[in-house]
């Protein structure tokens, strides 16, 4: 398995020189910031060029030789000088129309990675200088027109291709578009003003009207609504909020009317957050782009190889004039630009990241997330994953037969309150009464002691029970293997009761379960709780096999154990004591983030505690696979085609094509590759 660190450093760097990767291809890299305003600043770029281009060919069609011969025209329309007319018009186009093209090409040769822009330089390159030749004395014929055209149609397509990828990275730019422009700010003397968002800062206060986005992340100090959080994580109900409650910016405000307190803005706030996380993975490259990357260069090589076998075939085995053969060499140049293959993979990623991020999934890490497809086996932490993470009161017992259970309760809680532990909170919390309680003391890790109406109380684990050699009858010993958590009390050290808590399972647990056996993947528990607590638990919820007992510093062990019997492993966990276990695993996934989503140990950031987003994981994974297939194939597929078309080999049928129907079918297959991507779709987990 690759090292995690390994596979951060790797995205750091990629992320640094994902600018010169975009000089590279020109408009196909992400610059990790803002592909917005660059995606829409090279399609502006594209469309100014290709009018201007357009213009400018008109009046190089009108000089053509061969066109003025074609309509009939030629002694109306020809008069002295005209050929270097044509070529100041052939150069103005040359110079402007394809100086992308050109800058590319040194882009490409500098990074020692040709690609698209070489193949359509080289071919803008071969045509004007043998057509500028022409004209200034070499004898043959003028290639003007066809290299006009074959440019104007290369920026018209690269023009679309920029809309359309435009559009496929869209669902990005949806996730800005949460976030409104304006928020009513509560002044001291309780008038509200309208100001803009990015003027408020930690410790204003903003009134929330019913049916108003949230602006920022805060926290209620006065109101009770319910919030539409669908949009930001995913989460399908309306959560019901009130005073203390944190919202999140971007969430819709329900039916009541709310004052919130800004916490985090800018880039602290959780859209910020989950935007920079995109981004991120956006520009992170996958094992299949790279594959991607590879077959284009080497599409590349071939290009350049069949368009000069192309040439040399029609000049030498079929004798055509070298026109015709430099026309089949450009044309088979030009159809042959690897771009749909360079684009085949990023679009898809863009458009998955994004989908993801608005469904709750965020993609921290492309290659542990590719490999989600393949998991066959995935180990989930107990506390706070599968079950709520939170003690309830299961039982009571009582082993003094001069004492109730209330009693008991209340002896408990009377010590119990003075402590901060979840099991004493839990306690604390089903007592309706608390007696003062004297003295406190902690015994650490097993209790607390104090002294309660002038009685020595102690609330304590099993393993003070043991440590002390206390023993316990029959009946208490039954009590603790029902696999709960237990409680002994003890007054005057005597063991006088007994208190079970659970920690419920969550209702999505089970479910969770069930989907993942269906699709073949083994699924494992690890807990520090007893092996009593860990069976009731797996049991409950049909878990294939548990691990208990076990130290959080231990988990990371216990992958190794699971990955060294062949298995493609996921680890789900809550991201921080189980860290060690989720950059061991394959994929690290870190559960109920709520609006902390920089776990920088998870491969993914689940941003609610839903056990049945993993399953998700796995779909948008499979998902995310097939359709980068999908056009690999196609893209791989339609240069198979192309090739021998562009070449001539239909030429005896009465089919040729010149090398601005070449461009434009290039552009095509990239537009379709785009669209393509666009319809991605993640399948319901039956």
């Amino acid at each position: 398995m690759q090292d995690k660190n390994d596979i951060k450093g790797e995205q750091e760097n990629k992320k640094e020189n994902s600018q010169e990767d975009e000089d590279k291809h020109h408009h196909d890299g992400h610059d990790g910031h803002d592909h917005k305003s660059h995606h829409a600043h090279m399609a502006e770029d594209f469309k100014r060029r290709f009018w201007i281009s357009l213009v400018l060919t008109i009046p190089i069609i009108i000089l053509s030789p061969m066109i003025q011969g074609f309509v009939g025209l030629k002694d109306q329309l020809a008069f002295t000088g005209d050929s270097y007319i044509h070529f100041i018009f052939a150069t103005a186009v040359f110079v402007y129309g394809g100086f992308p093209f050109l800058k590319g090409l040194v882009n490409e040769l500098r990074e020692k990675q040709p690609g698209m822009m070489t193949l359509i330089a080289l071919a803008i390159l071969v045509a004007y200088v043998y057509s500028s030749a022409v004209v200034f004395g070499l004898e043959g014929r003028t290639f003007f027109w066809e290299l006009a055209t074959l440019i104007v149609v290369m920026l018209l397509g690269h023009w679309i291709e920029m809309r359309s990828i435009m559009g496929a990275s869209k669902a990005l730019d949806e996730l800005a578009k949460l976030i409104p422009s304006e928020a009513h700010k509560l002044k001291d003397d309780g008038s509200t003003e309208d100001v803009p968002v990015s003027e408020l800062k930690e410790g204003d206060k903003v009134i929330i009207k019913p049916g108003e986005k949230v602006p920022v992340d805060g926290k209620i100090v006065e109101g009770s609504t319910s919030i539409d959080e669908s949009l930001v994580t995913g989460e399908s109900e309306p959560v019901s909020k009130e005073e203390g409650d944190d919202v999140v910016g971007g969430s819709v405000n329900g039916d009541g009317s709310i004052t919130v307190e800004i916490e985090k803005t800018g880039k602290d706030s959780y859209l910020s957050q989950v935007m920079d996380m995109v981004e991120s993975a956006q520009a992170s490259k996958s094992k299949s782009q790279n594959l991607a990357d590879k077959a284009a260069m080497w599409l590349t090589f071939i290009a350049i190889g069949a368009g000069t076998i192309t040439l040399v075939l029609w000049l030498t085995a079929f004798g055509r004039e070298f026109v015709f053969a430099l026309g089949r060499m450009v044309t088979v140049m030009v159809i042959t630009c690897p771009h749909a293959l360079g684009l085949a993979i990023p679009l898809v990623i863009a458009v998955s990241t994004a989908m993801s991020a608005k469904n709750g999934l965020l993609i921290r890490n492309r290659v542990p997330f590719e490999s989600a497809r393949n998991i066959d086996a995935i180990i989930f932490d107990k506390t706070g994953t599968l079950t709520k993470g939170s003690f309830e009161l299961s039982e009571v017992l009582v082993l003094d037969d001069n004492m109730s259970e209330e009693e008991i309760l209340m002896y408990a809680a009377s010590v119990e309150a003075r402590s901060e532990h979840p099991i004493a909170k839990a306690i604390t919390d089903v007592s309706d009464e608390k007696k003062d309680a004297d003295s406190f003391e902690a015994i650490k890790g097993k209790g607390a002691a104090a002294k309660v109406d002038g009685k020595n109380v102690k609330v304590v684990s099993p393993g003070y029970l043991e440590e002390n050699n206390i023993e316990i009858d029959e009946k208490a010993r039954d009590f603790a293997k029902k696999g709960k958590t237990i409680t002994y009390v003890l007054i005057d050290d005597g063991v006088k009761g007994a208190i079970s808590l659970e920690d419920p399972v969550r209702e999505e647990s089970k479910e969770a379960i069930e989907k993942l056996k269906k699709m073949n993947v083994k699924t494992l528990m690890i807990t520090g709780d007893n092996e009593h607590v860990a069976k009731r638990v797996a049991e409950q919820i049909g878990i294939d096999d548990f691990f208990a007992g076990v130290l959080p510093d231990k988990k990371a062990e216990k992958i190794k154990e699971v990955q060294s019997d062949g298995y493609t492993t996921a680890m789900v966990g809550d991201g921080v004591n189980d860290a060690p276990a989720l950059a061991q695993a394959d994929v690290g996934i870190a559960i109920g983030a709520g609006t902390d989503v920089a776990m920088e140990t998870a491969d993914i950031v689940l941003v609610k505690s839903n056990p049945l987003d993993v399953v998700k994981i796995i779909a948008y994974s499979q998902a995310t696979y097939k359709k980068m297939i999908q056009n690999l194939i196609w893209a791989t597929g339609y240069n198979a085609v192309a090739i021998p078309l562009a070449a001539g080999a239909l030429y005896s049928f009465g089919i040729l094509l010149n090398p601005a129907v070449g461009a434009l079918l290039m552009s095509l297959s990239t537009v379709i590759v785009a669209i393509n991507a666009k319809f991605l779709k993640v399948p319901e987990i039956a």
